[in-house]
């Protein structure tokens, strides 16, 4: 999802069943095996992934296997996780929890409706 693009409106949820970059503005929420949001990136709304990799702005909660909050990355709300790490920079503002179960933290990635 490149700069200059914005994806807006109600009850989005954006479902990537591979490497999903985002270096635009998101409203709404994304679930996929592997999510970065760029330095650029912008989402406001949840995200659940195997791996997500954070480096810009994140207003939402975030689920995932391994978690990693880079330098430039701005975060507002709550982190479940099996690994996180957190770069020297990095503002987070939540409350951080690591799952119990892997189950916990696996992304839907079944879209509900087919096409």
């Amino acid at each position: 999802i490149g700069r200059d693009l914005t994806i807006s409106g109600e009850k989005i949820n954006i479902i990537s069943h591979g490497r999903l970059q985002v270096d635009g503005e998101v409203l709404g929420d994304l679930t996929g095996r592997e999510i970065v949001v760029g330095e650029t990136g912008r989402v406001a709304g949840s995200i659940a992934a195997d791996s997500i990799d954070v480096r810009g702005k994140v207003d939402g909660g975030i689920r995932g296997s391994s978690v990693s909050l880079r330098q430039s990355a701005r975060v507002t709300g709550d982190i479940v996780h099996q690994t996180l790490s957190i770069a020297e920079g990095a503002h987070f503002d939540g409350r951080v929890r690591r799952a119990k179960d892997g189950e916990e933290i696996k992304p839907d990635l079944s879209s509900a409706r087919k096409l």
